[in-house]
């Protein structure tokens, strides 16, 4: 069941002398009266099935034009979480980035499904719209457009999210109904990005989040975060789940975890209010309707860090701009960054399991390295792109996964954990440096604070009355 982007009819910003179909909303980032000349969204016909072969779109561990990922799996078992950077999303200058962390028995592939599919739902769903205007009068609408009264940015900002509040309803419907995947006690958080010329608009559930590295007026690098963290302790998510019937509440040795439960059970547990997936819980209060917002970004803004949880639980928001504004090239940032959280996990938490990581760093001013800047710090360009490889293996879900050499970290020890129950956790592939212990390791072992579920439901025929 794949999702596809019709592509029969090509829309344009045109010139009216022309006697030309003007389209009501132009989501090209030109001159209203001139020729079309840039690929729209339009152009192309994109389903599941030949996403690889998409150009500007990557997945996988490196760099593009204007940006970097990097991902490392943790110590918990097979890596849950994925991301995407797509350069050129529906036309030039528009750019979609997204970070997805898994949790339950198949989090993994339901992390990456979320990532293949969610951006072409937010494609479909503009097309829909586009062709349902065509041919009707209106302004041309385009992302530089600055705010003003009876705003066209405002159409445009009503326009996002209203796509952003269809696509995520779409994907959890899909996944609701997925014939080979199981999502009842198995979900993925999602921070999305669509950045079209200066306007940023942000979707995203679940606890991972998105950070902007800007300049303040003392030419300072500040951190300032785009994102809240959607998790179960907030007053009005905690609201929603209580009236639902479901339970908030935290362990009492991991007080500042607070989690969603059945009410008449203590599982699954889940660190978030909301998420795709986790059906379990979706009649208790956690839902998947995103959270959504728009910013207009100015020259002091330098860029954009997307990450899971297993970054934000051991560095600032601070400390991760420091990180990526001294990398010493922007195609290592990223790497750069999980290194320093994987170290930080060794530090602040030795006995714990480091979390998966997932990065991406997108650079506002659309540059990135330079030969020059390779042969500034001694290294060349083939070394650079060496250090984002890796030897990558075919998952059970026909994607590409990396595995890495793993760091030695746990919160808590397998005995203190033996009453969270176990669930089997097959690695994908072999890789020598693992143990035997770590590829028995589960997603619901170890400390409970680094996970995002804490046991699954144990289904009786009979429940207590709620």
């Amino acid at each position: 069941m794949g999702c596809s982007v019709s592509t029969s009819s090509r829309s344009a910003c045109s010139s009216g002398s022309r006697g030309e179909a003007v389209s009501p909303l132009c989501f090209e980032i030109g001159f209203c009266g001139t020729k079309r000349t840039k690929r729209t969204f339009s152009d192309h016909v994109i389903t599941l099935q030949n996403l690889p072969s998409v150009p500007n779109r990557i997945f996988t561990n490196g760099k593009s034009r204007t940006s970097c990922i990097f991902t490392q799996q943790g110590r918990k078992g097979i890596n849950q979480d994925a991301m995407i950077v797509w350069e050129d999303f529906m036309s030039e200058d528009v750019t979609f980035c997204g970070v997805f962390d898994g949790h339950g028995p198949q989090g993994h592939l339901v992390a990456r499904k979320v990532r293949d599919a969610l951006p072409l739902k937010l494609l479909s769903s503009m097309h829909s719209y586009q062709s349902r205007q065509n041919g009707s009068g209106g302004a041309c609408l385009k992302g530089n457009l600055k705010k003003s009264d009876g705003s066209p940015e405002d159409r445009l900002n009503c326009l996002w999210k209203e796509t952003f509040m269809k696509s995520y309803k779409a994907m959890d419907k899909e996944l609701r109904s997925h014939p080979n995947l199981d999502c009842f006690c198995s979900g993925s958080t999602a921070v999305t990005i669509v950045k079209q010329g200066p306007n940023l608009f942000m979707g995203y559930i679940g606890d991972s989040r998105a950070i902007m590295g800007s300049k303040d007026s003392n030419g300072s690098m500040v951190a300032i975060q785009l994102t809240v963290d959607l998790k179960p302790d907030l007053p009005r998510e905690a609201e929603r789940i209580k009236k639902c019937k479901g339970r908030v509440f935290a362990l009492q040795d991991e007080p500042e975890v607070p989690r969603v439960w059945l009410p008449f059970d203590d599982a699954p547990g889940l660190a978030m209010a909301r998420a795709f997936g986790d059906f379990c819980l979706k009649e208790y209060g956690v839902i998947s309707i995103p959270e959504f917002s728009h910013r207009l970004l100015t020259e002091r803004d330098q860029f954009i860090v997307l990450a899971s949880d297993g970054v934000w639980d051991v560095l600032s928001n601070e400390e991760v701009v420091e990180i990526v504004s001294l990398a010493p090239t922007r195609s290592s940032a990223a790497r750069i960054l999980v290194d320093s959280a994987a170290r930080e996990w060794k530090l602040k938490y030795p006995t714990s399991k480091m979390d998966d990581c997932a990065v991406v760093c997108l650079f506002l001013d659309g540059k990135m390295d330079t030969e020059s800047d390779y042969e500034e710090q001694g290294l060349s360009s083939a070394t650079v792109q060496s250090n984002h490889s890796c030897n990558a293996i075919e998952t059970d879900d026909g994607q590409k996964t990396e595995l890495y050499l793993p760091r030695n970290f746990t919160v808590r020890s397998s005995e203190e954990s033996d009453s969270y129950g176990r669930v089997a956790a097959e690695f994908e592939g072999n890789v020598d440096a693992v143990s035997t212990e770590d590829q028995n390791w589960s997603g619901l072992e170890g400390v409970t604070r680094v996970n995002s579920l804490v046991q699954l439901p144990r289904f009786s025929e009979e429940r207590p009355n709620p």
